[in-house]
């Protein structure tokens, strides 16, 4: 059967427009991007899961066919997805990735009955000393970076400071046409750095930042290296129904790289 989509906007709370696309038939599902991300990069998850849900395939503010205005908080972001969800109908299901897991997660705890459950994957968070924390001064150096017009540059302290890629890595990496893609976006990293926000210190997660009562899967990858692991862990025993899962054999990429392993996961959860 040929699979249908349309290309829609939204206009949230502050006037900005927020681009999707539309797929599939079945209850609302919302994907979030993570960073430097955006909804290219789930578009082979989004088909996988479009016989099951209604997929809202978005791009976050700033990016692909979406606007922005200034100043960012992540509340304007918590009002693209709301006005996403009253889109879908008025209630969905949200999925996120790395940072756009917490912030689907910021979602949840803000806009309450309209998020049915939350399927989280690999909230990149650091809560102990299984890799090093990222820089207090994270966000103020990308934005410093961004502001001096380096956006590759941007790119590669993101990728070796929260990211964790080694040095010797980047050169390789910026043969790829990924990067330029991701320098096109360089400007939004520091929105997810404030997502982030203290989460990526080493220290224990704030056991008052998120009031989501819904129920939570909190799922790592296998291969994925330790600290993801506990991250997850430790976010599910802080949530009220959140449970910690793991995808076998895969790893922080399996959006891209596994989207039928990572979507039979996520229909099972939702709808079993």
């Amino acid at each position: 059967m040929e699979l249908i989509q349309s290309k829609n906007s939204v206009i949230s709370e502050d006037g900005t427009k927020i681009a999707f696309v539309k797929l599939g038939e079945g209850p609302a599902l919302i994907l979030v991007a993570a960073a430097a991300a955006d909804h290219t990069d789930a578009e082979h998850l989004a088909a996988r899961l479009a016989g099951q849900f209604t997929v809202y395939n978005f791009d976050r503010r700033g990016r692909g066919g979406s606007n922005e205005a200034s100043p960012y908080a992540i509340d304007r972001e918590v009002e693209d997805i709301h006005a996403l969800i009253k889109e879908a109908g008025g209630s969905a299901f949200l999925f996120g990735s790395s940072s756009g897991a917490v912030l689907a997660l910021e979602a949840a705890s803000k806009l309450g009955s309209g998020v049915n459950k939350l399927f989280l994957y690999e909230p990149p968070f650091i809560v102990d000393e299984s890799r090093p924390p990222v820089s207090p001064e994270y966000v103020n150096t990308l934005n410093r970076v961004v502001a001096e017009d380096d956006r590759s540059g941007a790119v590669e302290y993101f990728m070796t400071e929260a990211v964790g890629v080694p040095g010797e890595y980047i050169e390789f990496m910026k043969a790829d046409p990924s990067w330029d893609k991701m320098s096109s976006m360089a400007h939004t990293l520091a929105y997810d750095g404030q997502i982030m926000g203290s989460t990526q210190s080493g220290r224990p997660l704030p056991a008052d930042r998120w009031k989501v009562s819904i129920p939570v899967s909190v799922t790592s990858g296998e291969n994925s290296p330790p600290f993801l692991h506990e991250a997850a862990k430790a976010l599910a025993d802080l949530l009220e129904q959140g449970e910690h899962r793991t995808l076998d054999g895969q790893d922080h990429s399996a959006v891209m790289m596994a989207p039928e392993a990572l979507a039979a996961e996520i229909g099972r959860y939702f709808l079993g």
